[in-house]
């Protein structure tokens, strides 16, 4: 007997092929604003140790694209799958 899951995300069509995940449910909510906190935190502390706008971009960019990169894990760990993207 299958259970019914509970997805924290849901995919909607961005162009033909891509995907961009919404939150559904709390769980989705709370990790969507706990990322984005921390997105906002952490250009602020590069931002206080930096010289120029430039600086601060240089050494903002690899955390950034952790933290989206982690918040993209999450959206296809407990996210639905795009049933676009299926083969027929």
């Amino acid at each position: 007997m299958k259970t019914k899951t509970q997805y924290w995300f849901k995919p909607a069509r961005f162009w033909k092929w891509f995907a961009c995940y919404y939150p559904v449910s709390v769980s989705g909510w709370i990790a969507t604003i706990v990322l984005t906190f921390a997105l906002i935190k952490s250009f602020i502390l590069v931002d206080a140790f930096s010289h120029s706008s430039s600086d601060t971009l240089i050494s903002f960019a690899p955390w950034a694209i952790g933290i989206f990169l982690f918040f993209d894990f999450l959206c296809f760990r407990f996210g639905e799958y795009p049933s676009w993207w299926r083969r027929k």
